[in-house]
């Protein structure tokens, strides 16, 4: 049972960065088994060379098109991150999302665009969506997720997650380990301890409570 949250400030992470020994380094002194670390998507994505600024994109008329459509989902929102978008998924399948979502809203449902066109796209955080200096990009979502997870726990020993959360209590556990309860740490999670600004802790060490408990007993012998 998780009893307690430590966010862990890292240095600014890049692609030349590996995120699992980025882990690692900042939790293997303080993360033990029975924990769990949770790894906010977007330093993951950063990682693996998902980030990519707008004047790099070249958006197609459809893209150019399709931002001024009304009840725009997500970032998507302007004409680079579509053009990423329809290339992530191809450009056939996300006009299907499109037209999904218009049916969809006719008879009042929401969520189609995703379903249709792919989760992952739901995933991309456009312009000020992650911590300086990325800011300004365009950041995909993580490719093979369960894999980063488990080479977490393989080289640390402890439970991994990664999530996509946001500060309006939508949760996304994209990849858990064995060992963790994903629809109970969704609710634990709703108030985002992760932090993208100035906090810069991109890394939450999610504490047990048998662990919180040692952690407290060292302290007051201090």
């Amino acid at each position: 049972m998780i009893a307690g949250r430590l966010p862990i400030r890292t240095h600014i992470i890049t692609e030349k960065d590996d995120i699992v020994d980025v882990v690692e380094k900042y939790t293997g002194k303080i993360a033990s088994p029975g924990d769990i670390v949770a790894v906010a998507e977007s330093v993951v994505a950063i990682s693996q060379g998902r980030a990519i600024l707008p004047d790099t994109v070249k958006p197609g008329l459809l893209a150019k098109i399709l931002c001024h459509f009304p009840g725009k989902e997500g970032s998507l929102a302007a004409p680079p991150s579509i053009q990423v978008a329809m290339e992530e998924v191809g450009t056939a399948r996300f006009l299907l999302g499109v037209a999904a979502a218009g049916l969809g809203r006719l008879v009042g449902r929401r969520g189609d665009f995703y379903r249709v066109a792919g989760r992952q796209l739901a995933q991309i955080d456009d312009f000020a969506g992650t911590m300086w200096p990325f800011d300004r990009h365009i950041v995909l979502g993580p490719k093979d997720t369960q894999r980063v997870v488990e080479r977490i726990k393989q080289v640390t020993g402890v439970d991994a997650v990664i999530t996509d959360i946001n500060d309006i209590g939508k949760v996304d556990i994209l990849a858990a380990t064995d060992g963790v309860d994903s629809e109970a740490l969704t609710a634990y999670l709703k108030d985002n301890p992760h932090g993208n600004d100035d906090q810069q802790t991109p890394i939450v060490v999610l504490v047990s409570s048998e662990n919180l408990r040692e952690i407290n007993a060292a302290a007051q012998q201090c």
